[in-house]
């Protein structure tokens, strides 16, 4: 039987190897591609003008830099992640960049927030991969201020997004072991079921819960969708350790797949979203 501390330990593996990794190389790509969500945190979090935010699932540290950019001095912003390779990387990025921002690495469902700390909790798809989203979203209610804010992003069904799984269709003959995708655990699309995430949220502690669907033009180069679906999600994984003949067969049957998203070198596809919402 599988328990949520297996399920956390395996998560902290995958983020501070491999997968974390992968992030890290890839990151101007990720940075480009997912900028129209962090634009549309970035505009929450102006409107509200909060004096302390917390990003959940902050990476490589793109969103926690915008908004710590957009907010006055005084203002407090802080990014917390599991994933120490990814976590290096937006440290450097923030000194590099001269940006005053925290970062922590820590399970922000289990991490010892200081209590009702903090004015807004962003996170731009760092929340379906809770080992217990329950009691990660009580632990965050917990480090919210009375009525403080939640925004985030999170995707919605497989079937709703065609692109995100057209790699695994087209992969599946030729790689029989891709895992299935399990809603019932942490991944992409955990957070697909609305229902759930309103039970979430609401047995979390939290209040005025509203999930709204988000659908958002998403755009970019063919070499960068090469590398995409080479490096990250099932496809990239499976193919770490595959042989050079084995990764071009691979390759090319995934890049026949989009060519319905592919016109003069642009890969054009729409992310199905729920843009949710709740008050502490």
């Amino acid at each position: 039987m599988t328990t949520s501390n297996d399920v956390a330990k395996a998560q902290a593996a995958a983020w501070n190897g491999p997968s974390g990794h992968a992030w890290v190389d890839e990151q101007e790509l990720l940075d480009r591609l997912y900028l129209p969500f962090q634009e549309l945190l970035l505009e929450a979090i102006l409107a509200a003008a909060p004096q302390s935010v917390l990003d959940v699932g902050c990476g490589t540290g793109s969103t926690t830099l915008a908004y710590a950019r957009g907010l006055d001095r005084g203002a407090r912003v802080t990014g917390i992640d599991i994933s120490e390779p990814m976590l290096t990387a937006a440290k450097a990025r923030a000194a590099a960049a001269g940006v005053s921002a925290t970062f922590v690495r820590a399970d922000a469902q289990t991490h010892a927030f200081e209590p009702a700390s903090v004015d807004m909790i962003v996170s731009r798809f760092g929340v379906m991969f809770f080992a217990d989203p329950i009691a990660a979203f009580a632990n965050l209610r917990r480090a919210a201020r009375p009525l403080a804010r939640l925004h985030a992003i999170a995707w919605r069904s497989p079937a709703e997004n065609p692109f995100m799984t057209e790699a695994e269709r087209a992969a599946a003959p030729l790689l029989p072991d891709l895992p299935p995708r399990r809603p019932d655990l942490p991944g992409q699309f955990a957070f697909a079921d609305r229902g759930r995430v309103q039970g979430i949220l609401t047995t979390g502690g939290w209040h005025d819960v509203d999930i709204q669907p988000l659908d958002v033009a998403c755009r970019m180069s063919e070499a960068d969708l090469l590398a995409y679906v080479g490096r990250l999600g099932p496809v990239g994984i499976a193919l770490r350790d595959a042989d050079a003949d084995a990764r071009t067969r691979v390759m090319t049957a995934v890049r026949a797949a989009f060519d319905p998203y592919v016109r003069d070198g642009e890969c054009r596809f729409t992310a199905a979203c729920w843009l949710i919402g709740a008050r502490a």
